[in-house]
């Protein structure tokens, strides 16, 4: 049997072995995720992102274990994909959310995933949505992808995930850093996790009171491109085009506030059915994955064809002020000439 059919019948060994060939990028791997691709497009995506210390680790958590009790349902299977942090030693995933997420371990329902961001910016691995496509053709219904948590860069999880929450906490004095960077507009759900703890109204008023100065209109702000209205509870407008996100508190610790949670990710999903959003989003993030795949393509083939010694060359130019970046990408492109 081929890793492809073994994926497909549920091998969880040979679904860890693909995993691995994909997040190193061996031919083999991406051999298999062409096989596989036809097999996707089934999982709903949910991003967990947000500053260290909001407690996304333990929020995952919880999330994955009532989907898995079925309350008000029937158990989806969940697969997790928890973006690490590099080791400065051995460049590898230091797997600590692994350690937050015991308690789900031997739950044929739920399959964990950590892996290395390698210096990648964005929160997120390069390899990340090879392998939630993976995840995807192994038939799980959730895939819960969990960012690194590196702050500003941030936002490339809401071209991932079908649903992105953006996780606060009370007292890390991160919310006025949260507006500039530009976070906070790529929230389908707001969640101020450990409400428990006191500040939390202080929070949740920065919060508004930042999305409220942001932008002219009152009490308004720039959602995925669109102007929308901040709200306690998930809305659609009347002609259902426009979601308004939700502000959920919650303590993830003692799973008070998941099931509220859990409601207002069940309604956006349905919102991205009828509206047709969750179309538009797919269309804009392959179009992302194909360019980058193209750039990252064409460099490599322009780097294997190239003159070392003209590369080197160059790049002392630049470094001596001879020659602007912009020339040398042109005299580099034209073969050395000029």
């Amino acid at each position: 049997m081929s890793v492809v059919e073994s994926v497909l019948a549920g091998n969880r060994l040979a679904l860890a072995r693909l995993l691995t060939q994909v997040e190193n990028g061996l031919p083999e791997g991406w051999a298999a995720l062409n096989a596989l691709y036809p097999h996707t497009g089934k999982a709903h995506r949910i991003g967990v992102t947000g500053a260290p210390g909001t407690g996304k680790s333990s929020l995952v958590n919880q999330l994955a274990r009532y989907y898995r009790q079925g309350c008000n349902f029937t158990p989806r299977r969940v697969a997790i994909v928890a973006v690490d942090p590099s080791s400065p030693f051995t460049g590898g995933a230091i797997l600590g959310d692994r350690v937050r997420m015991r308690d789900l371990a031997g739950d044929p329902g739920v399959f964990i995933r950590s892996m290395a961001t390698r210096g990648t910016l964005g929160g997120l691995a390069a390899a990340t949505a090879g392998m939630v496509q993976v995840l995807d053709a192994a038939g799980f219904d959730l895939i819960l992808v969990e960012t690194v948590g590196a702050g500003q860069s941030e936002v490339d999880i809401a071209r991932l995930a079908h649903t992105t929450l953006v996780v606060e906490a009370p007292g890390l004095g991160d919310e006025i850093q949260a507006i500039k960077a530009g976070i906070l507009e790529i929230a389908d759900i707001l969640v101020i996790n450990k409400a428990d703890r006191p500040g939390v109204e202080a929070t949740e008023r920065a919060l508004r009171n930042n999305l409220q100065l942001a932008h002219t209109a009152p009490r308004t702000f720039q959602h995925h491109g669109q102007q929308v209205t901040l709200s306690d509870v998930p809305q659609v407008d009347p002609d259902g085009s426009i979601w308004t996100p939700p502000v959920l508190k919650v303590v993830a610790t003692e799973g008070d506030g998941i099931a509220a949670l859990v409601e207002a990710i069940e309604q956006h999903r349905k919102f991205l059915e009828v509206s047709g959003e969750r179309q538009r989003r797919e269309l804009a993030r392959v179009q992302t994955e194909l360019e980058n795949l193209l750039q990252a393509t064409l460099v490599a083939r322009w780097r294997a064809s190239a003159d070392a010694d003209e590369y080197r060359q160059i790049l002392v130019q630049m470094a001596s002020r001879r020659v602007s970046p912009w020339q040398a990408v042109q005299r580099l492109l034209d073969g050395g000439e000029g």
